[in-house]
């Protein structure tokens, strides 16, 4: 896959981490190697349109995930997804997991923001101790991806409650440019 040309992208306000077990791959397809590195997986519908559009249309994309990297690169580069991405962190080489905010500060700083812009970043992710716990905490806002039957849909407390939920990976299109506008308007 060619990578998206941002040049031609008007730059977005809004910065989006992303998830990818169940996020972007669905882990139910997942085939791991005897070392247990995934070495292949499927996107769930939509999920790679989603984040091609969301790269095209300027938006920064990183992968904030647990796991390995040769896992995540292995699943993003035979989707056709990797070049999509400015940064990925994972859990690996932080030597932490979500919810920790080591996680996120790491691509806040691969990233070069800083935590004052946690308020235009959102984090989408499928699980709500992790992806939207670790947001929450963070002040980043939290989108929960319903979409897998595998983590439970109900909050375990008010840190696990998202500041929004969608279904599928493509209804994340319309909300980042609905929460973009609100940043351009309120600056």
């Amino acid at each position: 896959m060619e990578k998206p040309n941002k040049l031609d992208a008007e730059p977005k306000k809004l910065i989006i981490f992303m998830d990818c077990g169940d996020t972007i791959v669905d882990e139910g397809t997942e085939i791991r190697d005897e070392e247990g590195t995934v070495i292949s997986g499927n996107v769930i519908p939509g999920a790679d349109v989603a984040v091609r559009t969301l790269a095209e249309r300027g938006y920064r994309l990183a992968i904030v995930a647990d796991g390995t990297a040769q896992s995540f690169k292995n699943l993003l580069t035979s989707n056709g997804l990797y070049d999509c991405f400015e940064t990925l962190i994972y859990s690996e080489p932080i030597k932490a997991v979500k919810p920790s905010p080591r996680m996120f500060k790491a691509a806040i700083g691969a990233m070069d923001l800083t935590e004052e812009d946690c308020s235009r970043i959102i984090m989408v992710g499928n699980n709500l101790s992790r992806d939207v716990r670790g947001a929450n905490q963070m002040g980043i806002t939290s989108v929960f991806l319903s979409w897998t039957p595998r983590y439970p849909k109900q909050p375990a407390d008010e840190w696990e409650v998202p500041n929004y939920t969608i279904a599928s990976p493509l209804e994340l299109i319309d909300l980042a440019e609905s929460l973009n506008e609100r940043i351009a308007v309120t600056g």
